[in-house]
């Protein structure tokens, strides 16, 4: 749909951004998050050429340290090693890893989230809220935590979705099984990293300066924190030469290939500067100049009606992360007893959801 090709493009935007102030792994991540949503030429090429430099996840930064000023380069294990002497260094209870070792020993989904298997939506958002909170790495420290957490999000990403649930209910036992991902499980592996996912529900998590970031599989500290190692501006700029380029080339030849007739959003570089509203319900969108000499009686209604639908279901998902950011803020006021978050949390409109209901109500009428 068209609310797709602007997130996508949206995303690619993030992604250019990001390899400027030389993020490749934050790159890499929005560019496959715009293939998901809408597949271009574009992102393709940038990811290709990222992989070709070397800008590869989990390697940032590489360059500039073999003229033996820089900081050491890690030998392979060596960060493992250090994480996993990090981890024992913390405390935890026995309770916390009896916890551990239950969430490991579940032999489905629902059975991790410690729910039935005709649990509701709202079953399974209390569910997951309490047990996000109870298994995140910054509060369990007990050896596996990490991985009871992921398993987790997995969960609840899968029974969340209704079309996966379905899929994953019809499915037999020997290919869902939690314990054998990477092999069997991986159609019904989370849409989104588990650290996004906590994120989502409780407006932010916890503190920046202590979160693990979800890489390759595992939970690694960011870059920042584990040594950000130096590169000349000059070398920078001439990597990021050929970056820059395919993009502004990119950028002209999709403004020739033919496009939807509308946006949602004024979009100057296809065209789209005129603002127009439809019949029935006054969204806003923009068109080209000759749209009016081509589109107009049966084929106007048919566009107005796209443009409709692609505004309601924008409002749906809106309307969602309201609803899911409001209920994570008080439930975390709650857990933590922060009295000004709770005021917040309460205070915090949901715009999506009352255009929504202003849409129904007129449909209704």
């Amino acid at each position: 749909m068209e609310v797709n090709r602007d997130e996508a493009e949206r995303c690619i935007d993030i992604a250019t951004a990001a390899l400027t102030n030389n993020q490749a792994e934050k790159a890499v991540r929005f560019l496959e998050k715009a293939q998901k949503l809408f597949p271009t030429d574009k992102a393709r090429a940038l990811l290709d050429l990222i992989a070709r430099n070397g800008f590869t996840p989990g390697h940032d930064n590489q360059s500039g340290s073999s003229d033996g000023t820089g900081p050491r380069q890690r030998r392979p294990g060596e960060e493992d090693q250090g994480e996993k002497a990090s981890q024992t260094a913390k405390s935890y209870t026995s309770d916390q890893l009896d916890a551990v070792k239950k969430i490991k020993q579940c032999k489905d989904f629902y059975e991790i989230l410690g729910v039935k298997k005709d649990a509701s939506e709202d079953d399974l958002k209390k569910s997951y809220r309490k047990l996000a909170l109870k298994f995140h790495p910054d509060k369990n420290h007990a050896p596996g935590a990490t991985e009871a957490f992921k398993a987790i999000g997995n969960a609840y990403s899968c029974l969340s979705n209704a079309d996966k649930r379905k899929q994953y209910d019809q499915c037999g036992e020997e290919k869902r099984h939690p314990s054998r991902q990477g092999q069997t499980n991986g159609d019904f592996q989370a849409d989104i990293s588990p650290e996004d996912l906590f994120n989502m529900f409780f407006g932010g998590g916890f503190p920046a300066s202590n979160v693990h970031v979800y890489r390759n599989g595992r939970y690694q500290r960011p870059a920042g924190q584990q040594g950000q190692q130096r590169e000349g501006g000059f070398a920078l700029f001439v990597q990021l030469l050929p970056i820059v380029i395919l993009v502004v080339v990119s950028a002209l030849s999709q403004m020739m290939v033919s496009t939807a007739p509308y946006s949602l959003s004024f979009r100057p570089s296809i065209g789209h500067t005129h603002k127009r509203y439809t019949e029935t319900l006054r969204v806003p969108y923009y068109v080209g100049d000759h749209f009016s000499r081509e589109y107009n009686g049966l084929n106007l209604k048919t566009v107005e009606r796209s443009v409709e639908d692609d505004y309601i279901s924008n409002l749906r998902n809106n309307c969602w992360k309201e609803k899911q950011q409001k209920e994570g803020l008080l439930y975390r006021a709650r857990y933590f007893g922060d009295n000004e978050l709770y005021q917040r949390a309460q205070k915090m409109g949901t715009p999506s959801c009352s255009r929504l209901s202003d849409i129904s109500v007129s449909l209704g009428g």
